[in-house]
C-alpha cells in the first residue's frame, strides 16, 4: 500500500511561493509571464512613455483651480494656506499642458503605426498608472490602437488608468523586472516631466545607452524644455567633465508635439526600414 504523503505540490502551495526561499521563482515569474503574453499578443516594440502620475488632466486642473479661486472670493482673503494651494494649483495647470501634449503624441505615433505593413508596429508603453502614463495610453486608446500598462504594486499608486488594453496590464512587484520591460521591447523613449521615479527610469536609461548595454539604438525624447533645463543641468555635467560632448546627443529636447512625432517617424523609419530588421535587435 502507498504511503499517505500529505501536503500540496510545491508549484501550487502559495505560502512557499511567497516565502524568500521562492524568490527566484516570483522573479523568474515577472520575466517568463509577460514574456508568453507578449508573444502571444505579437508585442515585439514599444515606444515607451515615462512621466509623473501626479499631473492632472486639464480639464481636472482647470476645475480644482475655479474651485480654489471660488474658495478666495467667499472668503475675502488669501491666507497663507489658500496662497500655497493657488500656487500649487497654478503648477497643475502649466504641467497639464503636458498632459495633453503626451496624449497628443501618443494618438499620433499609434496612427502612423497602425498604417505601416509587417512587423511594424510600435505599441505606446506607459507605467499604466495616472497622470502622463494615462495620458500616453489615452491618446494611444483615442486612435484605436493597443497600449500597453507595466504596473508597479504601490499602495500609493495602486489603480491601473482605465485606458490600457485589457489584456496588456502587467502587474509587477520587483521595480527591476519592470524596467527590464520597459526597455526590452522599447524601440524609443518619450520622457515627460516627472519626479524621483521618472528621474530614476531616465538615467538607468540613459546609463545603459551611454555604456551600450541595448545594442539597438533607441531614440529618446525629454519632453518639456523650460522643466528638464532648470530641473536637470547637463551642461553643468559637460562642464565638469562627468559626460562627453557626444553623451548630450543621445536625447532630443522639446516642447513641441510637431517635432517630437517627425523625430521619431524619421528615427524609426531608418533604423527599421524592414520587418526583418526588428528581429536583430536584442538586450544583452
Amino acid at each position: 500500500m502507498a504511503n499517505d504523503i500529505s501536503g500540496e505540490l510545491s508549484f501550487l502551495n502559495p505560502e512557499f511561493l511567497r516565502s524568500v526561499a521562492a524568490r527566484p521563482v516570483r522573479i523568474l515569474s515577472e520575466y517568463l509571464e509577460p514574456a508568453e503574453r507578449m508573444r502571444r499578443a505579437r508585442i515585439r516594440d514599444t515606444i515607451v512613455f515615462f512621466g509623473s502620475a501626479r499631473s492632472l488632466a486639464p480639464e481636472e486642473a482647470e476645475r480644482r483651480m475655479a474651485g480654489l479661486r471660488d474658495e478666495v472670493e467667499r472668503a475675502g482673503e488669501i491666507t497663507p494656506e489658500l496662497k500655497a494651494e493657488l500656487s500649487r494649483a497654478e503648477y497643475a495647470v502649466r504641467m497639464s499642458r503636458y498632459y495633453r501634449d503626451a496624449m497628443d503624441l501618443a494618438r499620433r505615433v499609434t496612427e502612423w503605426s497602425k498604417s505601416l505593413t509587417g512587423n511594424h508596429h510600435f505599441i505606446v508603453c506607459s507605467g499604466g498608472s495616472a497622470g502622463m502614463m494615462e495620458a500616453a495610453n489615452r491618446g494611444a486608446a483615442m486612435a484605436g490602437g493597443k497600449t500597453i500598462g507595466l504596473h508597479i504594486d504601490l499602495t500609493s499608486e495602486e489603480i491601473v488608468n482605465p485606458y490600457v488594453t485589457s489584456d496588456l496590464v502587467f502587474r509587477f512587484h520587483y521595480f527591476f523586472m519592470r524596467k527590464f520591460w520597459f526597455v526590452y521591447l522599447a524601440k524609443a523613449l518619450v520622457i515627460f516631466p516627472g519626479g524621483f521615479g521618472t528621474m530614476d527610469e531616465l538615467f538607468e536609461v540613459l546609463t545603459l545607452i551611454q555604456t551600450k548595454k541595448p545594442r539597438k539604438t533607441m531614440p529618446i525624447i525629454l519632453f518639456g524644455e523650460s522643466f528638464w533645463k532648470e530641473v536637470v543641468n547637463f551642461d553643468a555635467l559637460l562642464k565638469w567633465g562627468m559626460i562627453g560632448e557626444e553623451d548630450l546627443r543621445l536625447f532630443l529636447t522639446t516642447d513641441s508635439v510637431d517635432d517630437a512625432f517627425n523625430y521619431l517617424k524619421s528615427r524609426l523609419e531608418a533604423l527599421y526600414p524592414s520587418a526583418e530588421k526588428l528581429d536583430e535587435v536584442k538586450l544583452t
